[in-house]
């Protein structure tokens, strides 16, 4: 018997198991798929993840990797564990750019600082010297946040590029202000890098959590499985999104002897 099976992949770290677990459950729980799981790794998914996806049971496979945008690992490490798995393989779009995460991160901020015009909302991304996607996502939420919200401003930093999230007071010109880190899970970066660089202990600004375990982030994952879905057409062998590109660009690779099973 065939089923649908959703993996959840994250690296571990602070919270990253529980928070993917509770997810995991939910989706279940909705009915969206046959079965769950939250899997972590260490530091390489293609060599830590290839068993744990060879044991799965036969059927298709939605895989999602737990962060908000896509990075090297997850266009270039993690599809390499997939001819692992002897079944279908729907790679899902990270959630980042989810209207559910718009509307979390909104209401994280707005549950610390009200929107009016002497307020501004921060929004801190990991960004990437490198690659847009984290740019990208920071910047359509910046954007939407903006149009819906009664905040003075909407400051989009970063971790890796700029604006600078360090220098981020320097551009609020409210006596209110929030920061949301936007980021799957709780984690060291969360926990300790970002409140340093935002000098939390100056006081004037307040400091959201994470996305974490919140409902809203399962609705995210539940639409973009939904959403690969109705992407899949068994009749039509051209790649439905980017992500079934990297799926496919994995098979090849696997089948030309070049790519490790």
């Amino acid at each position: 018997m065939t089923q649908d099976t959703l993996v959840l992949v994250g690296q571990e770290g602070t919270h990253v198991r529980e928070t993917l677990a509770t997810h995991a459950d939910r989706i279940v729980r909705r009915g969206a798929v046959d079965a769950a799981h939250a899997v972590t790794y260490a530091e390489e998914p293609g060599r830590e993840l290839r068993e744990r996806f060879r044991s799965l049971p036969a059927g298709t496979l939605y895989v999602l990797p737990a962060s908000l945008a896509h990075s090297r690992e997850t266009t270039d490490v993690l599809p390499r564990t997939f001819p692992a798995f002897d079944g279908t393989i729907r790679y899902c779009e990270p959630i980042g750019q989810s209207p559910a995460i718009t509307r979390l991160v909104t209401e994280r901020a707005t549950a610390l600082v009200e929107a009016d015009d002497d307020a501004t909302l921060v929004l801190v991304g990991q960004g990437s010297s490198s690659q847009p996607y984290h740019r990208q996502m920071v910047e359509y939420h910046t954007t939407r946040i903006a149009e819906r919200t009664d905040y003075a401003a909407v400051e989009p930093t970063y971790l890796l590029q700029n604006p600078a999230v360090e220098c981020v007071r320097y551009a609020v010109g409210t006596e209110q202000s929030v920061a949301v880190p936007l980021f799957f899970t709780a984690n060291a970066t969360t926990d300790r890098r970002i409140p340093t660089k935002l000098e939390l202990d100056r006081g004037g600004m307040a400091y959201a959590d994470p996305l974490g375990d919140h409902p809203l982030v399962t609705d995210a994952i539940e639409g973009e499985v939904t959403r690969q879905r109705a992407l899949a057409t068994a009749e039509d062998a051209q790649p439905a999104s980017f992500e079934d590109a990297l799926v496919q660009g994995a098979r090849s690779l696997a089948a030309d002897g070049e790519g490790p099973l």
